[in-house]
């Protein structure tokens, strides 16, 4: 298809995967559209996109954990843009001992990664059908697939996301809009992460993965219509092997570690 006059949304692009997307997206001369949180120099990143590979490029700032920003955000792309491509990529993680977190701890993590994700790709959709072919890939994770102590609402959320894309592609199987999921592991997306996620053990860096490959591979396979994706492909068949009563005191003793440390 012709996509000079359509372009692909990114949610949390400033950095890490999110950031690998909009780039890997723009290699494809595909024109991107970048929403991240404020003051994450995403008008130079978008500006660096544009030169770099010769695409269309836009950003929003905003945050997404607030309903009315993302209701005005699509309402904005509605208006403004034809779209083909929606990649929610935006989420957060968070450890920390359920006792211990605050109300809005619990709140954002659920608007950011069930919420915000639910709307943006409610609202956007009517404009995705509109085009002959369009994409959506949701970033939910390898989380998704056991509960973790000291992590309890973020692998929620998660199975949320992967349960959400794997319904939504049946439903619209025989439309335009192709529907994907990804569950990557822990990314190397600067050395703070790399080292919190190093002192999990032995689990922790079997999982950590270079945010540019995982987004070159996930938009090939996006193109190739692979409905779940999985870019570790030995995290997960422990996941999937493991009976929960092993693999659940696994990973929160990994996550206990990373505490401790």
């Amino acid at each position: 298809m012709d996509t000079k006059e359509s372009y692909a949304v990114v949610t949390g692009a400033s950095q890490g995967l999110g950031k690998a997307f909009a780039e890997s997206l723009a290699k494809k001369n595909i024109n991107v559209i970048l929403i991240s949180l404020p003051n994450q120099n995403l008008k130079m990143i978008s500006e660096e996109i544009a030169e770099t590979y010769q695409v269309k490029t836009h950003y929003y700032e905003v945050d997404l954990s607030v309903n009315e920003n993302v209701l005005k955000l699509t309402d904005w792309l509605n208006s403004s843009f034809k779209i083909h491509i929606l990649i929610n990529n935006a989420g957060l993680g968070g450890t920390r001992k359920f006792v211990e977190a605050s109300p809005d701890y619990i709140n954002t993590i659920l608007q950011v990664n069930v919420t915000a994700t639910s709307l943006i790709t409610h609202q956007l959709l009517p404009n995705l059908l509109e085009q002959p072919q369009a994409y959506i890939l949701n970033v939910s994770s390898m989380a998704a697939f056991s509960p973790i102590g000291f992590k309890t609402v973020y692998p929620a959320s998660k199975t949320f996301i992967h349960s959400f894309s794997r319904g939504l592609h049946e439903e619209l199987k025989h439309t335009s809009v192709f529907v994907s999921v990804v569950n990557p592991g822990a990314m190397k997306t600067n050395t703070d992460v790399c080292k919190r996620i190093e002192k999990q053990g032995f689990l922790g860096k079997l999982t950590l993965l270079d945010p540019n490959k995982v987004a070159h591979y996930c938009i090939n396979q996006l193109f190739k219509k692979d409905s779940v994706i999985m870019v570790n492909p030995i995290s997960w068949l422990v996941m999937k092997v493991l009976p929960i009563w092993i693999k659940l005191p696994l990973m929160t003793n990994a996550i206990k570690k990373e505490i401790e440390a």
